[in-house]
């Protein structure tokens, strides 16, 4: 059984590989903040479901290397959540050093979305998604110096919240609660759930030798 995943995030992609899957990696080329702003006020839960939605739908019907997709689709996205507000990706080190000074010493939410659609036989048939939120606390005691010397490698501008759990970001974060995979941007909890509604057992998409 393949699975095709509509991300090109190394992050994702390594957390795949490590539990046994070797994903087909599609680009979505979705216009993140396009569509979110079309879709109006949403909550974080409601924001990550849409998108890691529209992700997926925009490969359907693709084909890899001429042949067409013949199995599962996942679409992912994910963002913060601090105080109320929802932080997709900060983009600019001055907007990343903002929100490392408001959420130093803090605990937030990271909303981690999954879509996951049917395509097995290269026709859709049917889709399942879910939400995992994992809270995410920061240690009280990171200086300026070393915000700014995170904010220089570049990590933090193109990751939800401005902070990596599985990198250079992980010894600036103190405590979490809840999945530690959804933090990284893919609950393989969740998507394994999502599976099991289709009838599929997980070990079905083991195709990586470890």
């Amino acid at each position: 059984m393949r699975l095709y995943l509509a991300s090109t995030s190394p992050a994702r992609l390594s957390t795949l590989r490590a539990a046994g899957i070797e994903p087909v990696l599609l680009s979505s080329g979705v216009d993140e903040d396009a569509v979110a702003t079309a879709a109006g006020p949403l909550d974080g839960p409601q924001l990550v479901q849409l998108l890691a939605r529209v992700k997926a739908e925009a490969v359907v019907g693709r084909t890899v290397d001429t042949v067409p997709i013949d199995g599962f689709i996942l679409g992912g996205d994910s963002a913060f959540e601090l105080d109320g507000a929802i932080y997709g990706k900060p983009h600019l080190p001055s907007v990343a050093r903002e929100r490392w000074f408001a959420q130093r010493g803090r605990t937030g939410h990271l909303h981690s979305g999954h879509w996951l659609i049917d395509h097995r036989g290269g026709v859709v048939g049917g889709a399942h998604g879910g939400v995992s939120t994992t809270a995410v606390t920061f240690a009280t005691d990171i200086t300026d110096a070393e915000i700014d010397a995170y904010i220089a490698t570049g990590e933090p501008l193109e990751v939800a919240g401005a902070f990596t759990i599985d990198s250079l970001g992980g010894p600036f974060i103190s405590r979490i609660e809840g999945d530690p995979h959804a933090v990284v941007g893919l609950s393989l909890a969740l998507v394994r759930e999502l599976l099991v509604r289709f009838d599929v057992p997980w070990p079905s998409l083991w195709n990586r030798r470890l």
